[in-house]
């Protein structure tokens, strides 16, 4: 029997130590659930640790008692998406929506088991507004919108946001569907001391990518994998335009090293060098910029650099989306108007307290100063107001209003994964060998100009497309809508893309087969 009370013990002791080390407000959050606040993020622990600490001393301030948030991060926002997706359709399948109004489909809290979603960009939140379909027994689709208006007055907008404009974007959706909380830029992250061993200046636009001298030095992650880096070269082909920037893409991908399935890992491997220079979220390539730094070392003394190249970066704002038929949408409103105070702006730019330089950061509302308590987390603020009076506190001093691209999209993102994927990753090896075939004969002011005309135009040529009715279209702007349109047919896509890889790398071995001949 003693030994049992024992193992009993021992048991209950390793059960608990890990509630024992929770922070204080969140052990004491524990005895009610009435105040937990469920969200669902792709945001790194370290912002979901800030978040959560100073929004649970903010709702005591506000609301007089205990609040906490139970995070949940199932995976990237692709993942969350299609997560939010499959919740929605098993509770209209089970009969918890209200039809009665097809245009504003209605259910009762707790439908779904989350009640915001907090970051990712602004294309997936407006994915969640435009929500799923689905045909009740009236026959008749109807859409779900898997967000809800945040139902914010005008004035309260206008005394956060100002004017709804970054760049070519806006700051929130007009119906409130989505809110800016943080703003992500898509910029170059890069090595110094490597750049300087070959001789190659930092960059200061995305055209040093297509250097010929960081051939083998450029890493890029997958588009097809990585939403931010689609939106990235989305933002690049929309800015230079149809030709230049598909010449732009085409050979910065043949200077790559190689291509990465995760959107984190060029900064990373940039930063032990592994890569000379590739693209990255900002606060991906300043959060290795930072990681890298020695004890009390300024980060402009960082070995990493990181650049949003001014006029042509784009500029996104990173939303919360009140999620439809959360078990607590009181709270998540209040979570949505916290995360646009002074005191959660500041969280995301100004230095943290065991960082000597948060010493000097102003007081907040509650006399305490403004900022994270543990972690820099080298991201911009959503509200201009917060550059016009803390911009001197930022540890960026980079404004993303003066940055930010005015180029709309020109609405070529959905051709990007298939075809990168066609002309580059797929066929990565027979690609680097034309390039450095074309990049030779460049070079030799005796190869014969003809020929080298005629690799130029097989290098960068680009594949027709037969539609199933036999019209042939060739990849121009003008065929993208009908092109993308084919594409919806997964049989008819995957033989394009067979089809397509098969042309590039004909066209690059018969590069490379010119220059040998010549």
């Amino acid at each position: 029997m003693t030994f049992r009370i024992v193992i009993f013990l021992a048991l209950a002791l390793v059960l608990g130590v890990p509630f024992a080390m929770r922070p204080a407000e969140e052990r004491g959050a524990q005895v009610s659930t009435a105040n937990t606040l469920v969200v669902v993020t792709p945001h790194v622990p370290q912002i979901q640790f800030e978040f959560a600490r100073a929004f649970a001393r903010w709702h005591e301030r506000h609301y007089h008692e205990p609040a906490r948030i139970d995070w949940r991060q199932p995976g990237g926002t692709s993942e969350i998406i299609k997560q939010l997706e499959a919740q929605y359709l098993a509770a209209a399948k089970a009969g918890r929506f209200d039809f009665s109004n097809p245009k504003n489909p209605t259910c009762p809290a707790g439908t779904v088991g989350y009640d915001a979603m907090l970051g990712g960009g602004t294309y997936d939140h407006g994915r969640l507004k435009t929500g799923i379909t689905f045909k009740p027994d009236t026959g008749q689709d109807v859409r779900i919108p898997m967000s809800m208006p945040a139902g914010f007055t005008q004035e309260q907008l206008d005394a956060w946001y100002g004017k709804n404009e970054l760049g070519a974007c806006t700051l929130y959706d007009p119906e409130q569907y989505w809110l800016g909380t943080a703003l992500s830029g898509f910029g170059i992250v890069f090595n110094k001391p490597l750049l300087a061993r070959l001789h190659v200046k930092e960059p200061t636009s995305f055209e040093d990518l297509a250097n010929p001298a960081l051939r083998g030095w450029v890493v890029f992650a997958d588009p097809r994998q990585s939403g931010s880096i689609a939106t990235t070269l989305d933002a690049i082909l929309s800015f230079y335009g149809w030709d230049k920037g598909w010449k732009l893409l085409r050979e910065s991908c043949a200077n790559a090293r190689y291509f990465s399935n995760s959107a984190p890992r060029p900064p990373i491997d940039v930063s032990q060098g592994e890569a000379a220079i590739g693209l990255a979220i900002d606060f991906y390539g300043r959060g290795q910029s930072q990681a890298v730094l020695a004890p009390h070392q300024d980060p402009s003394e960082s070995r990493v650099g990181y650049i949003d190249p001014k006029g042509s970066v784009y500029i996104d704002a990173d939303p919360i989306s009140l999620l439809r038929g959360g078990p607590n949408p009181a709270l998540a409103k209040r979570f949505a108007e916290f995360c646009l105070t002074d005191e959660a702006q500041a969280l995301w730019q100004f230095p943290a307290a065991t960082d000597p330089r948060g010493s000097t950061n102003p007081k907040g509302e509650s006399g305490e100063p403004l900022g994270p308590e543990r972690n820099n987390l080298r991201r911009m603020p959503a509200r201009r107001a917060m550059y016009e009076k803390y911009r001197q506190h930022f540890i960026d001093q980079a404004d993303p209003f003066e940055l930010a691209s005015k180029t709309k999209p020109a609405g070529w993102r959905g051709t990007i994964g298939i075809m990168m994927g066609a002309f580059a990753i797929d066929v990565q090896e027979d690609m680097q060998h034309a390039w450095a075939a074309l990049l030779a004969a460049r070079a030799n002011p005796n190869f014969p100009k003809d020929t080298l005309a005629r690799m130029e135009s097989l290098f960068y040529s680009w594949p027709t497309t037969t539609l199933a009715d036999g019209k042939q279209l060739p990849f121009t702007p003008e065929n993208v809508k009908a092109i993308a349109a084919a594409w919806k047919d997964p049989m008819f896509k995957a033989r394009c893309e067979i089809q397509y890889t098969e042309f590039f790398r004909a066209q690059y071995r018969a590069v490379t087969a010119l220059a040998k001949s010549n």
